[in-house]
């Protein structure tokens, strides 16, 4: 038989001898923010064939299925999630030989995205510097076209290797493909759910300069040009006095890092603001007609604070962007001072906040 017998519910039913289920098991370790109840089944998939035997083991049980990365990005109820959590745990990275000055990297989805990022610079491969520091797993950056400093993946990816859900494929999607925009693909838009990341392919220029485009990092090299270590440390450097680094000594990382988008708005909205509260509103120019506004601002601005506290949960002290979990918090705190935020911000400036985080086990979002 290729199958084992599992009880559940009073019941017997048929495993797959490829995949491992476990039962009740706690989600908050998983996750960044510490926080979660527990998965009614989970499974941890090493390799392609274990992945496609879970959906499939999900799909003729009729469980609900969630994909689970690093858990840098999600926030997941207390209740937990009452149906089969599948852990991508997938590793290996393929380094190119060097093509006209670029060189191609397949990471597998259960990489590190940090780990994969120093080895990149220390094999002096430019294009993902920038990004260092961002927790997380390979598998969850193209999904959210992960960016940051003046960067995104979506600068280098050259395909990602899926398992389509839908057609029951292994695929080899495009950069075109995946319709990357800011925060945004069709993995968690037009398709959400439909497609699960095995591996990321980019394309990385060999002993290429830095990309030194942000505020942050060009105040700190004051016109000079660095090479890609001193940039990927700088970030390091900026991230942590901001604690958007993992620390467990540092309570302030207990975060899901930016808990909002950066909001996209008109440059007339833009100029409203302006007129209206007789400031300065930072922004970066999106297009001729668009501009992003730091979110960070919006927050500070609508009367929350660095270290603003609300019980158990609160912004970090070194960065208004983040909701951290600075005790026992429960999913529920999170979504109160959420739902507030975008309420004080939204009454204020006229500007709803979205989101970054994947909302899990909860009935509305």
């Amino acid at each position: 038989m290729d199958f084992r017998l599992f009880y559940l519910n009073q019941f017997f039913i048929k495993v797959p001898k490829t995949i491992q289920v476990q039962e009740n098991i706690s989600l908050a370790p998983f996750t960044t923010l510490k926080i979660g109840g527990k998965a009614r089944l989970f499974v941890k998939a090493e390799s392609e064939k274990q992945v496609v035997s879970a959906v499939k083991f999900a799909v003729e049980n009729d469980f609900d299925l969630f994909v689970l990365g690093g858990g840098s990005n999600v926030l997941i109820s207390d209740k937990g999630f009452d149906g089969l959590v599948l852990q991508i745990a997938l590793r290996g990275i393929e380094f190119g030989t060097e093509k006209d000055g670029i060189v191609k990297v397949k990471a597998c989805a259960g990489e590190d995205w940090d780990e994969f990022v120093k080895v990149c610079v220390e094999k002096n491969l430019q294009g993902l510097e920038c990004l260092s520091g961002i927790p997380g797993l390979i598998g969850g950056t193209p999904v959210q076209n992960v960016g940051a400093y003046g960067q995104e993946v979506a600068e280098t990816i050259s395909t990602v290797r899926v398992f389509d859900r839908k057609s029951g494929e292994l695929l080899e999607l495009s950069n075109a493909d995946c319709k990357f925009s800011y925060r945004t693909s069709i993995f968690n838009s037009t398709e959400k759910n439909r497609f699960i990341v095995l591996a990321v392919t980019f394309l990385l220029r060999q002993n290429g300069e830095p990309k030194i485009v942000y505020k942050d990092l060009r105040e700190h090299f004051s016109g000079k040009t660095p090479d890609l270590s001193e940039a990927r440390i700088a970030v390091l450097q900026i991230r942590s006095a901001k604690s958007m680094v993992i620390d467990e000594n540092d309570v302030n990382s207990r975060s899901a890092g930016s808990f909002f988008k950066n909001p996209i708005v008109s440059k007339e909205k833009l100029e409203k603001i302006k007129e209206s509260f007789n400031v300065e509103v930072p922004f970066f120019s999106v297009d001729a007609d668009n501009v992003k506004i730091p979110a960070a601002w919006l927050i500070e601005n609508a009367g929350f604070y660095k270290g603003f506290r609300k019980g158990n949960i609160g912004l970090s002290e070194n960065h208004p962007l983040a909701i951290v979990n600075f005790g026992e918090a429960g999913s529920e705190d999170v979504i109160e001072l959420k739902n507030l935020i975008q309420q004080n911000v939204r009454e204020k400036f006229g500007i709803a906040l979205i989101p970054e985080p994947v909302f899990v086990g909860f009935a509305t979002n």
